[in-house]
Formats: C-alpha cells, sequence, structure tokens
C-alpha cells in the first residue's frame, strides 16, 4: 500500500511544475536587472582579479628561473588586465503611458483605401 501511495504522489510532482506562476511587476522586473547587472559587474571583477594574479604568479615564476640560471622563452604578449570600476547602475528611463502615446487619438486616413474594387464586390449586401 505504501509503494502505491508514494509512486502516486511522486507522479503527481510533475504537475505542480506545470502551474503557471503570476507575472512578474515592475519593481521585480527592476530588481532582477539590478541584479543581473550586479553578476555581470562581478563577473568582471573575479576576470580582473585572476588576470592580476596570473601576472603575479607569471613574474614569480620568471624570477625564480632566472635566479635559478634555467633558460626560459620570452612571455606571450596578452591584453593588459582591464579593471571593471565600481558597480554603477543606471536604470532605464521609462516613460509614463501617457508618453507612451498609450492614449493618443487614432490617425485620420490620409488616402482612400488602394483597391480598385468597389465595396459592393467586396461585402456584398446580405438578402434578408
Amino acid at each position: 500500500m505504501k509503494k502505491i501511495l508514494i509512486t502516486v504522489c511522486m507522479a503527481g510532482l510533475p504537475l505542480l511544475a506545470l502551474a503557471k506562476l503570476p507575472a512578474l511587476s515592475d519593481e521585480a522586473k527592476a530588481k532582477a536587472a539590478e541584479a543581473a547587472a550586479k553578476a555581470a559587474w562581478a563577473g568582471k571583477v573575479d576576470a580582473f582579479q585572476l588576470c592580476k594574479s596570473q601576472d603575479k604568479v607569471a613574474a614569480s615564476y620568471f624570477k625564480a628561473a632566472k635566479a635559478a640560471g634555467k633558460e626560459t622563452k620570452a612571455p606571450t604578449a596578452a591584453p593588459a588586465c582591464a579593471e571593471p570600476g565600481p558597480f554603477v547602475y543606471t536604470p532605464p528611463e521609462a516613460k509614463p503611458i501617457e508618453a507612451a502615446g498609450a492614449h493618443s487619438p487614432a490617425g485620420t486616413a490620409a488616402s482612400p483605401p488602394s483597391t480598385k474594387q468597389p465595396d459592393a464586390v467586396v461585402n456584398p449586401a446580405k438578402k434578408s
């Protein structure tokens, strides 16, 4: 009996995953955009720190090799480490609904429709 109950419960779990979540609010979207920007900046900082540590290790290796009298090849030219600077996030400017044209009246027609068929042919009158 326990096996059947566990099997039924396990079969019902995927149905819960299919439930639709409500749409995000504007505040939640703004927070998500800021979090994405901060994560991208953190990735740049990590890459900068990795680059600096690699340069330090390479310099230490060449110094030790030179002190030991080993012959080393010239280091490969690599781009300089680019410091990302402090985190700065400027949210995109949102227009008010009225400025977005939501309440603007429909434009008037400047010319007639571009068909050469008469209206009677296109929209025949219904017989009653």
